[in-house]
């Protein structure tokens, strides 16, 4: 069974929702099939502090926001933190796409995900994505290269065409075939409508 998945390295629903296709990965025979989706080019290179994004919350508001999420990330037994500095996506999603024609997208993203949510790290820096390519056993200058060649900017351009073209407004946003599901959900419910999607496969097959 195939998903697709449009999703960002800064959104934390989105990590908690890849993280949860992952766990469930082997009971439904899954292909994941990750589309990086920035969601914030205008955040800066060299980052910046999350209050001054979130400027129209008090404190006391982002932290019970936070909660909310690391209960949803609790649930699967993910640990992660807020990030104090928020950063641009561009170039790790750029790499992402690069390591999944290596087949090591999964392990890649997962990689970029817990350096910015448990971390802390800038996934901005071309030399932090090298180091975490390097730890996967993927030639640096070989992603250096072709980073450079704007093949990968003009990849992440077309997944987000072909977003726009299916209604994408926000990620994380899942597709089984042309049926949408929108943000992070429950294990328990991301395995009912696994469970309903390979019952209707079943019977179309029949």
């Amino acid at each position: 069974m195939k998903l697709m998945m449009f999703s960002d390295f800064i959104c934390p629903f989105c990590y908690i929702g890849f993280e949860t296709v992952r766990k469930l990965k082997p009971e439904f025979d899954l292909k994941l099939e990750w589309r990086g989706f920035e969601i914030h080019p205008d955040w800066p290179l060299d980052g910046m502090p999350a209050q001054n994004f979130h400027r129209g919350a008090s404190a006391e508001e982002r932290r019970a926001a936070w909660s909310r999420i690391e209960a949803m990330a609790n649930a699967i037994g993910l640990e992660m933190k807020p990030p104090a500095m928020l950063y641009n996506s561009h170039a790790a999603l750029e790499a992402a796409e690069f390591a999944c024609e290596l087949g090591l997208g999964e392990q890649f993203e997962e990689r970029v995900y817990r350096a910015y949510f448990w971390e802390g790290r800038n996934i901005a820096n071309r030399a932090l994505l090298s180091e975490l390519a390097a730890e996967l056993g993927i030639d640096c200058r070989a992603m250096d290269e072709a980073l450079k060649s704007g093949k990968y900017s003009l990849k992440l351009k077309n997944n987000a065409l072909a977003a726009n073209q299916r209604g994408v407004g926000g990620v994380p946003t899942f597709f089984l075939g042309d049926f949408p599901l929108i943000g992070a959900q429950s294990e328990d419910v991301m395995r009912l409508v696994l469970s309903r999607a390979r019952e209707r496969m079943a019977s179309i097959e029949a």
